[in-house]
């Protein structure tokens, strides 16, 4: 397993849980963006900066990711594409995307897009909070130890 973090919109406090996970657990972490990102200085963490423009970093998430590794993202069709190719979606506020769920998040995901194009304010997420941010590491720490169990950490 690896983790590809959609870096350009993660929230700091997001990327400093993955950085102590990266660092307790050996797992590789890659931070993906059109900017430079500061990290840590650790064998097991790195950054990609791709190009400024329209899904790049989206795009070379979905080159590289591969079956078993987990992509941290708020993006929808993101997740999606990661799905279709047998990775894992967590959302920084925790939400564990699935097979199961991501039509039904693509699907209001475009509906709500409707609507902002039709003029309605639909407004933005709400800020992300202190039970936003135990979901986040609750999941990630269950995910992270069933790939140490399986012998996916590499």
């Amino acid at each position: 397993m690896k983790i590809w973090i959609d870096a350009d919109a993660c929230p700091v406090v997001i990327k400093e849980i993955l950085f102590r996970a990266a660092q307790r657990t050996g797992i590789d972490l890659t931070l993906v963006a059109n900017q430079s990102i500061a990290t840590p200085p650790d064998q097991h963490i790195t950054s990609i900066r791709v190009s400024s423009g329209f899904d790049v970093a989206d795009n070379e998430i979905v080159a590289r990711v591969n079956s078993g590794d987990l992509v941290i993202t708020s993006d929808i069709p993101l997740a999606a594409d990661v799905i279709a190719k047998g990775a894992l979606a967590l959302s920084p506020r925790g939400e564990l995307f699935s097979s199961s769920n991501i039509k039904a998040r693509l699907n209001m995901r475009d509906f709500m897009d409707t609507m902002r194009a039709s003029g309605v304010d639909t407004g933005g997420p709400p800020a992300l909070n202190q039970r936003d941010r135990k979901a986040f590491a609750d999941n990630l720490d269950r995910l992270l130890a069933n790939a140490v169990a399986q012998g996916n950490s590499e």
